[in-house]
Formats: structure tokens, sequence, C-alpha cells
């Protein structure tokens, strides 16, 4: 989409020009003054500065959002910052999946009415997943806010990389939340495809996935924020002096990090370390999921995480180490009751993954009434790449449960998140 490119360019030469058109042609939607404007679905209806709805075509609608985003930032523009969270807000409250996938609708690709949320014909184009990442990092370079990386992490584990087979060969375009097998949702088939006639899905991962790294780590003037919880070595500038980050860690699979940190010489800085909101027992900031069931670290344990981070502030030496440790449970979760489509239904969560059931792992209990008993997590290394798979014990009998993003890998099937 035009404003992002035009502000990257402005980034790399420092051509003001760049900058400045990318806040005209937002400027320009909603306006009739001098032409036709072309209505909500290419968010075309109101001034971006009086737009409070996420509305018409999903991808297109992120990526001016994220233009938004960058307009506030570099030009301190307050009304653009106050639409932007409008915007966030109306997206994570009432339209997002709880696989933090966007677009309810096939029709148009586009997002529905607040608290529209099917499951077996949700849209949640691959494209608008990713869209929805470039937007919350850089609401959260706009504000330092946490609640935009939990929900950014959301989509990265589940609505992005459920996108891409486990080899890398094949594609959804929509991710749907549930499968009969007889539905054809992805252009035509009711199972991954190696290609579409519109190529966009496949490609934006191919450029997405060397990107993920960006988002890891963020530095202002003497602060490092750690976002995201993956083995890494980072160089980071922290105000003159260069400092390495290392993390190694099975996350997400298990909550275990330990971050080392190198430097020249002793250096002080604040180090800002991200507490998940699912260690908090909030599945997605914004209120439009919640937990029912088992929980995770308690609120006397993240006192000092007013923003979503705890904070450390001291001299760091070279080799200084802290071990992290969240605690992961298994977790359901339930829906606003406004979400029709899941009253009296619940989903399972483990880590930032949502998990899932197919048919082939379920032939005898698929459809058998979901009441929950209990639950057993088992590490399966030779199981869809290696994967924590979740038993879940009923009176109906035992039920399997993979990541929601490992789904359709084994052929068409049945599959549903909801029960």
């Amino acid at each position: 989409i035009v404003e992002t490119g035009l502000i990257k360019l402005y980034q790399i030469t420092g051509k003001k020009e760049y900058l400045h058109l990318a806040k005209k042609f937002l400027d320009l939607r909603g306006d009739s003054s001098h032409r036709i404007i072309r209505g909500a679905y290419s968010q075309d209806h109101l001034p971006v500065t009086g737009q409070d709805e996420v509305v018409g075509h999903a991808v297109r609608a992120v990526y001016m959002y994220a233009g938004m985003a960058d307009i506030a930032a570099f030009y301190g523009d307050k009304a653009y910052l106050h639409a932007v969270k409008k915007l966030w807000d109306n997206m994570s409250g009432k339209k997002m999946y709880i696989t933090g996938g966007l677009g309810a609708r096939h029709a148009g690709e586009a997002f529905g009415d607040n608290y529209e949320l099917p499951n077996l014909t949700a849209y949640g184009e691959t494209c608008a997943a990713i869209g929805g990442v470039y937007w919350a990092e850089r609401m959260f370079r706009l504000t330092g806010e946490a609640k935009y990386i939990d929900i950014l992490e959301r989509m990265l584990y589940n609505g992005v990389i459920s996108g891409i087979s486990l080899e890398g060969t094949e594609f959804f375009y929509p991710n749907p939340l549930e499968s009969d097998a007889k539905y054809t949702f992805n252009q035509g088939a009711c199972t991954r495809q190696a290609w579409f006639d519109c190529s966009c899905c496949p490609t934006n991962l191919i450029r997405f996935i060397p990107f993920i790294p960006n988002l890891i780590y963020a530095a202002q003037q003497d602060t490092v924020y750690v976002n995201l919880f993956m083995s890494n070595k980072a160089k980071i500038l922290v105000g003159n002096e260069m400092i390495e980050m290392e993390q190694q860690t099975d996350y997400p699979w298990n909550g275990k990090v330990k971050i080392r940190i190198k430097t020249e010489k002793p250096l002080a800085f604040t180090l800002k370390i991200r507490i998940p909101s699912w260690a908090q027992n909030i599945p997605a900031p914004g209120g439009l999921y919640a937990c029912s069931g088992n929980t995770g670290i308690q609120a006397s344990q993240t006192t000092n995480t007013p923003d979503g981070y705890y904070t450390l502030s001291r001299h760091w030496n070279s080799g200084d180490s802290l071990v992290l440790d969240f605690p992961m449970q298994v977790q359901t979760v339930e829906a606003n009751a406004q979400v029709k489509d899941d009253a009296g239904k619940y989903a399972v969560e483990y880590g930032p993954f949502v998990y899932c059931m197919e048919e082939i792992d379920n032939p005898e209990t698929f459809d058998n009434p979901a009441k929950m008993h209990a639950f057993s997590v088992e590490w399966k290394p030779n199981r869809l790449g290696g994967i924590n798979l979740i038993r879940e014990q009923t009176a109906a009998g035992d039920k399997v449960l993979i990541p929601y993003y490992a789904w359709s890998n084994r052929g068409a099937g049945k599959m549903k998140i909801w029960r």
C-alpha cells in the first residue's frame, strides 16, 4: 500500500516530499470537494481523522491504518493519533478473531459488523494478519505500550503462520476457524493449495518472514525493550554504546527464557521485558476474549508492569544474565457474549498458541458434545514438525488438540477451534 512505501522511502532518503505525499494521500480520504468518494469499502467514506470503525477490505484497511500510525508519529499529529487508537480499539475489541485473524466476510474480503465473527465462513486473509502485525508494531513504537505486542504475537503465531504449510510449499489465502471438509473456502479448495491466481498471500509471507527479527527488540535512548522471545543474538545501540543481547529459549513451547547481555564496559540502561498478556490471564487485550478456566501468572507476581513490561534499571556488566520463566498452563477462553457464533462455546490456548481439533486425530469423538474435564500436555517431536499436543479428557471420550497453525497439513478434513 502506497503510504507505508512512501514513508519508507522518506526514512531511507530523508526527502520530506515522500512523507508529505503519504500524508496527502491520507488527507484526501473522504474528501468529496474535488471527486466522487468511493465509500466505506475503500476506507473513503470519511476523513481518516474522523474514522473510528475498521471497515471495508481488511487488507487495504490495516495497511492504511499502519500508514496513519506513521503519520501520527512523524508529524506528532494528535488528530491522527486519536483516530488510529480508536480504530485499533474497535478492531481488537469487536472485530478480531481469537487467532488474530482479520476479516469476517468472503464477499469483498472485508470486515463485517461489530461482533460479526463467523467461524466456518471466516475469511481471515493471511495478508490481513501480516498487515495487522505491521500496524501493531507501529502502534507499539508510537506509544510504548505492550498491549500492541501482545496482539502482534497472537497474530504472528496463529493468524500469520497458519497461512503457510509445514513444508513451506502450500498456502492458505483465507484462514477459517472451522472446516466441514466440504466448503471450498481456499480459492476453490478445502485444504491448502500450492498457488493462487492472485498470489498476494504466498509472496507476502516470503517478504514478511525475513522481517520477523525486527520485531524482537526496540530501543529508545537508554531503554531496551524485549518484545518477543526466541533464540537470537542482536546488536543494539543504547545511547552511544553498542551492546549485544542474546536469548536462549524453546519459547513458545515452554516459558523459560535466558537473556544474556554483553557490553564493552559497565553501562547503565533500562531493560523492559514484556510480560505476555496470556501469562496475566488476558488472552488478547481489548476485552473481546476472556479466560474462563485455568489461570497463568497471578497478579501479585506482576506488580511492576503498569505498561505491560517488567522494568529493570541498573548498571549492567558484560556477561550479566537473567532467566525468565512464564508458567504455561492450558487455558480455556470464552468470547464476548455479543459474538453469537461463539455463544456457549470455549476455545483452548497454551502459551501464545490457539489450539484446534482435527477430525483425523479424533475420528470417534470429533462431533461429541464438548464438556471439558481435564487437560494434559505432551511434547511430540515427530508430530507435525514438533508440537505440544493437548489431550482433553471428557466424559464423552478423550480428545486431541493441536496448534491451530498446524492444521490441514494432512489433507482435507474437519476442524474447529470453538466447541
